[in-house]
């Protein structure tokens, strides 16, 4: 009986495990970042449009996974790769290349242990490349 009652008790961290992206994201997220993306700046940078400007420019597409909010996330690679993945077709549709290759957990594995000492920094250089 009292293994039935421990079994129904974790049906609902059952649930949260097989998270979809936009749930995780809110998950794991928006501590930081809004539910709509947006920032609370200066500290923390807008998800919206500048992703999207990031991935056309040189280094901009490892930068995203080596920011320390998200090489540090306790998601696995898969669960990463596509967090990733909806953030940029969620807030970045207008200004992602065309051609965006969607991460893989295994591009997040291979970047993701180099985190970033000074993100806001190496952030505003990559911008103003993208100019």
């Amino acid at each position: 009986m009292r293994a039935l009652l421990f079994a129904l008790l974790l049906l609902p961290v059952t649930s949260i495990v097989r998270a979809d992206p936009k749930t995780d994201y809110l998950l794991y997220c928006r501590g930081c970042h809004l539910a709509n993306g947006a920032g609370v700046s200066p500290v923390v940078p807008t998800l919206i449009d500048e992703l999207g400007k990031l991935l056309q420019v040189q280094g901009g597409r490892e930068y995203i996974v080596r920011v320390p909010g998200v090489s540090q996330s306790d998601m696995n690679d898969r669960r990463l790769a596509a967090v990733m993945n909806w953030i940029v077709t969620e807030f970045n549709s207008r200004t992602a290349p065309h051609d965006f290759e969607p991460y893989t957990a295994e591009y997040i594995a291979s970047v993701r242990d180099k985190v970033l000492a000074d993100p806001l920094r190496h952030r505003a250089e990559l911008l103003a490349k993208s100019r």
